[in-house]
């Protein structure tokens, strides 16, 4: 006896439901296969290759048990090739393949400058991975955040407590830093033209400054943060390190830098930092403003994988601290709410936007 049509499409919505569940179940298995090639300097092997590389020759240079290696590479390769970090090419008349990397995996090699694996190695600790655990316990207790459920504290707390994370985190933001600033200086130079000084609040070990510094050697460069982020560094007639907290304080210059800070904080805090660094600049008279690089969220653009990643940040920043992600509309209101007088959002930067905020 035949099948109605509506059991038939009843049937095929249950078993798309199923492969829909399976595969966001399963999505991690993405980002460990990540964390396996660089971990293995699968990339920095292939690269240094210097040509297509076979399976055999992969296995042959890799750190690994040997008697796992053609099968389970075969396999962890499989899974990558998928996900764009490589691809597969013919290299002889006997139809035998090399793999080569992609633009992504690119960014994943060791001597790259614009390196991504510190920022990718980081994210995927178990430090930074464990509070997701956490969520729906965060849910149901009083507090702050998720990573204080699993931890015991926020998260700044604790890298100030724990030197690996400290390690781990600087050299994250380290390595986002040097990518987002060769962009910036390409493509937006004209944001820094007239400035005489500039802070960067919330600088970490200064990867922005330097760079700005080297770029513009007539601005005077102040890296800003925790105590015992800048403690030891060194600095140089046009860059200089400075303690404290921004709650409090920040360094008075042209121009106050914010690069990816005001996501990690409450709309309430975020206009307390804002009125800071209002305090800080001269008038747009004379040329005061603060440069914020950040997420402005927008699903309107058409690229639904970059609005994905937007909420995947917005997610992550509930997770580990008690920050948010933001649509035009609410930077407007936190502008507004710390006494700026008019604002300039320019979309060159991805995921993330370059504004500029006059007082």
């Amino acid at each position: 006896m035949a099948l109605s049509n509506n059991i038939r499409d009843k049937t095929r919505e249950i078993l798309a439901a199923q492969a829909h569940i399976a595969n966001h179940v399963f999505n991690y298995i993405n980002f460990v296969s990540l964390k396996c090639a660089i971990q293995l300097e699968i990339p920095d092997i292939i690269h240094n290759h210097g040509k297509p590389m076979t399976l055999s020759n992969l296995v042959n240079a890799l750190p690994i048990n040997k008697a796992k290696g053609q099968d389970c590479i075969y396999r962890l390769m499989r899974i990558l090739i998928h996900s764009g970090f490589f691809i597969q090419t013919k290299i002889n008349e006997n139809e035998e393949e090399g793999y080569l990397l992609t633009p992504n995996s690119h960014l994943l090699l060791k001597n790259e400058p614009l390196s991504l694996a510190p920022f990718v190695l980081a994210q995927l600790d178990p430090i930074l991975m464990d509070p997701f655990q956490s969520l729906s316990k965060w849910l149901q207790n009083s507090d702050s955040t998720p990573f204080a459920t699993a931890h015991g504290k926020p998260l700044f707390e604790y890298a100030g407590d724990e030197p690996r994370l400290n390690y781990l985190f600087n050299e994250a933001m380290a390595s986002d830093a040097r990518l987002m600033i060769s962009v910036v200086i390409k493509n937006g130079r004209g944001i820094f033209e007239g400035l005489k000084s500039l802070a960067d609040v919330g600088g970490g070990i200064g990867t922005v400054a330097k760079a700005i510094s080297n770029a513009f050697p007539e601005i005077k460069c102040t890296v800003f943060d925790l105590p015992h982020v800048v403690e030891g560094l060194e600095g140089s007639n046009k860059l200089s390190y400075v303690g404290g907290d921004m709650f409090k304080s920040v360094p008075s210059a042209d121009a106050i830098l914010l690069k990816w800070i005001l996501h990690d904080w409450s709309d309430e805090d975020c206009v307390k930092i804002l009125k800071k660094c209002k305090e800080a600049i001269p008038s747009k008279e004379n040329g005061g403003k603060v440069i914020i690089i950040d997420i402005v969220v927008d699903s309107q653009k058409g690229d639904n994988k970059s609005f994905e990643t937007q909420l995947f940040s917005d997610t992550l920043m509930m997770v580990h601290v008690s920050g948010k992600e933001r649509n035009r509309e609410e930077w407007v209101k936190l502008f507004c709410d710390a006494g700026f007088s008019d604002y300039k959002i320019i979309p060159i930067l991805g995921l993330r936007s370059l504004i500029e905020v006059y007082p």
